[in-house]
């Protein structure tokens, strides 16, 4: 008997402004559903400016059958310090929070406990900084506060903005493996695999990859990254 498995996918949306200038929502909201992910984890999801209203709008989503999580931001953001996620409606929400991250410029993640096919799951989406140090800091950050919340197997997965083969981040992963889907930017010809996942314990690697058909090539600086797990086997 195959065990279920679950498609979670990430997505640097750039604030659904492509390579050809335009900000183009639908066309995002286009490649988010060819990723053929239930749950999406975004990033750059708000404008720059305050407020900081969705570039992504909700009623937009909602009118394609999506829901935002709600995690407590003002101004009609669509999440949390940019970082938002997305779902269908047939996934069920137990929680959700943020955490604020260290260093010189404002980072945030964000974290949901939810009901899926393959059982109770956390999935934490985040953006980490453009220095090392910075990122290695936030890492760290997250990590002690997943220690403060109750046992459950969890999904890291958003823009790490690692250029290389990660060691550093994995070293201040305890328990979690770090899982590069490919080279996601730039998007017109990838090189970098700064959008990642991390997979805790409780949880296998059944499959992953980036979309790179049209228009995810235009419609903003990275490609979306998706993977599918399945619970260990007992």
């Amino acid at each position: 008997m195959s065990l279920p498995v679950f498609r979670v996918a990430s997505y640097n949306l750039q604030k659904c402004i492509g390579w050809d200038l335009r900000r183009r929502p639908d066309r995002s909201l286009k490649v988010i559903e060819a990723t053929g992910a239930p749950l999406v984890v975004l990033q750059e999801a708000d404008k720059r400016l305050p407020p900081r209203p969705a570039a992504l709008p909700h009623d937009l989503l909602e009118a394609h059958g999506w829901r935002a999580l709600p995690f407590g931001a003002p101004g009609g953001s669509l999440g949390w310090h940019g970082n938002a996620m997305i779902m269908r409606p047939d996934l069920g929400i137990r929680d959700t929070a943020h955490i604020e991250l260290p260093g010189l410029e404002p980072r945030g993640a964000v974290c949901a406990d939810l009901e899926t096919p393959v059982g109770p799951l956390r999935v934490l989406g985040l953006h980490l900084g453009l220095v090392r140090r910075y990122r290695i800091l936030q890492l760290t950050t997250i990590i002690r506060a997943l220690r403060d919340l109750p046992q459950r197997p969890t999904l890291l997965a958003g823009d790490f903005n690692e250029w290389g083969a990660g060691r550093d981040l994995q070293a201040v992963l305890h328990g979690f493996r770090l899982i590069s889907p490919g080279a996601s930017f730039p998007s017109p010809r990838p090189v970098a695999p700064l959008d990642r996942f991390a997979i805790g314990p409780g949880l296998t690697l059944h499959d992953r990859g980036a979309l790179r058909r049209s228009p995810a090539r235009v419609a903003s600086d990275h490609l979306p990254v998706w993977a599918e797990i399945a619970p260990d086997r007992p």
